[in-house]
Formats: structure tokens, C-alpha cells, sequence
């Protein structure tokens, strides 16, 4: 992903972007997120919309087989 600066700005910028996240889930809920090298490059702006979009998936109801 980078050196240390550029993962700790990563890093920064998505833990600021999952807390109002966690108050949306239910009780008991896990919630892990991985920054891919990509987000070394994305603006603070598509690293919300990702995690928005991300977590509005995770939400849908799943098929059972």
C-alpha cells in the first residue's frame, strides 16, 4: 500500500469514516474493513462512498440455498 505515512493516512481517514457506520448496525454486528493498495490514491470523498456502498451490500438480505 505504501510506507508507513501513506498507511497511517489510510488508516486515519477510514476510522473516521466507520464511526458513524457502527451506530447504523445492529447490536452484535462485526464489521471489518481492509484497505486495498487503491485507496493509497483515493480521495477521502470515494473512500466514503466504497465504505457506503460496502456496507449498504453487507446489509441486503443474503439467499438461502
Amino acid at each position: 500500500m505504501g510506507n508507513a505515512v501513506t498507511r497511517n493516512k489510510v488508516k486515519r481517514r477510514l476510522r473516521h469514516l466507520v464511526r458513524p457506520v457502527l451506530d447504523e448496525l445492529p447490536g452484535g454486528s462485526m464489521l471489518v474493513v481492509r484497505a486495498l493498495p487503491a485507496s493509497a490514491h483515493a480521495s477521502y470523498a470515494t473512500l466514503g462512498s466504497d465504505l457506503s456502498a460496502a456496507v449498504t451490500a453487507a446489509r441486503k438480505p443474503r439467499r438461502t440455498r
